[in-house]
Formats: C-alpha cells, structure tokens, sequence
C-alpha cells in the first residue's frame, strides 16, 4: 500500500512566531502519527523551521510552495532549486493559484519539474479543473459525474514531459479542482465529494500508467486538495485511488491539522 501522505500548505500566511509555534505542534505529534507529513511554510520560514525540525520524527519534512528552474540569475524574488537542497524534501509545482495569477504555463512548470528532479527535490505536481463541471440535481452542489471539460489530463501530460521513468516514480501528483478551494480558513460549499475525487484520480493514474507503466503508477502517489478538513479528510481517505491530501486553511490550525494527519494514518 502506499503510504498517505499529508502535505500543509500555508500559503501567504503566519508570523515567524506563528509559524514556530505551529511547526512545533506538528512535530510533537508526529511521532505516533503512521503517515508522511510535508509542511510548506512561507519561503522566508524555511531556515528557522528546519531548525524546528532539526530532531524531528523521520515522517515529518518541509516542502517549498515553488520555485524557479534557474539555477541563478538576474530574477528578482525568485527561488532557485539551488536555494532549496538541503532545506526542503518537497517543492510543489503547478498549483491553480501560479497559474491563475502568475500565469505559468504547462511548459514553464515542466522546465520547473525537470529542475526539482535534478537537484533531488520531490515534485508535487497540481492540476485541476478552472471550470465546475455539470451537476446532478439529486446531489445538491456536489459534482457526480465523471467527464472531464477540462485539460486536466493534458496539465499532466505536459507536466511529465521528458521525464524519464525511473524519475516518474520519485512525484507526487495533487488533484486540485480549482471550483473546490476554499477561500482562506472557510471551507468551500462546492467541494467535491470522495467518489467523484477518486474518478478523476483514477483517470489520472491511467495516464501515468499509459506513459511509465501499471507497475509505476502504482507506485505513484496521487493525493486530493480542495477544502479538506478534519471533518471531510475520511471521505478522501478511504477512496481506494486516493493516497493523501494537500491541505490548505486546515493546515493552519494545529489541532485541526494533526486530526487529519491521524485520520490520514489509520487508513487500512
């Protein structure tokens, strides 16, 4: 079985003394916790909560919320891969929010992918929809039905472009529909539900197993993000293509944040 992996994106948000206070919450409840947690703190954290870190429980690590795929160069605010070795496990990639407001292309994220394999980083690689998709009447804001009117597909597709397949084994893919993130700590009303996450969820691990073969697909770790909560996390949890969750406004609050971890970890 793979193993679910919980990953606490924190976006624009804390203090270096919330961010201290919150990192260490979650690294003293990691220990009994049977499930790998990625913390992605604010770029300017990173340092001093590697610190937090420095004698955590091996299944606790830090994520970078992105990056640039230059080494070095005249890019005023950029983040290079070079910057983040020995910092951070993960970096994630392609989230809705590059790409709505920074408009990043599929092209320029996969210059991104290949940049985090080469320098040992673990992509976490999102695609989503932009577009809520058709609604059965019977489920009241909930989305039923399994087609795709989106390039949801072709995001990962492009995303793995010219990775090789010993590569693809090492990402981590987040199936994010945009429709479904909730604005800040406020959790969507138009989440989607666990089977309809796990249609699409399936339909992606088909296109990795189309490219790399069933066996590595296998391996591949695709997890959900989209307003998941303590209260929603079992939902996703238990649906049999659904290995985890990137977490947003939930990922703030520590209690809230390590109740999911827990749920994450009992899975079966």
């Amino acid at each position: 079985m793979r193993r679910p992996l919980i990953v606490g994106n924190w976006k624009m948000n804390t203090s270096l003394a919330d961010a201290t206070v919150l990192a260490t919450s979650i690294r003293n409840a990691a220990e009994d916790l049977d499930v790998e947690i990625v913390l992605c703190p604010p770029f300017v954290w990173l340092i001093p909560l590697a610190e937090v870190l420095d004698n955590a429980p091996p299944n606790v690590c830090l994520g970078a919320q992105n990056m640039h795929f230059a080494d070095k160069g005249p890019l005023t605010g950029e983040i290079s891969p070079l910057m983040l070795k020995g910092i951070a496990k993960y970096v994630i990639l392609g989230h809705s929010e590059r790409r709505i407001h920074f408009s990043e292309s599929d092209e320029f994220i996969n210059d991104k992918m290949h940049a985090a394999l080469n320098n040992n980083l673990i992509p976490i690689i999102c695609v989503g929809e932009h577009k809520k998709m058709p609604l059965d009447k019977r489920e009241r804001g909930r989305p039923t039905k399994t087609e795709l009117r989106s390039d949801v597909l072709n995001q990962l597709s492009k995303a793995l472009d010219g990775v090789s397949r010993n590569q693809a084994e090492k990402i981590v893919i987040s199936y994010e529909p945009v429709w479904a993130i909730s604005k800040g700590t406020v959790q969507s009303r138009n989440s989607a539900d666990g089977a309809y996450a796990n249609a699409v969820i399936e339909r992606l691990r088909q296109t990795v197993a189309r490219k790399y073969g069933e066996d590595i697909a296998q391996r591949v770790r695709i997890i959900y993000g989209g307003s998941v909560s303590a209260s929603t996390i079992n939902e996703f949890i238990y649906q049999p293509e659904i290995d985890g969750a990137l977490v947003g406004g939930a990922s703030l609050q520590a209690k809230e944040f390590i109740n999911i971890c827990r749920q994450a970890g009992g899975r079966e």
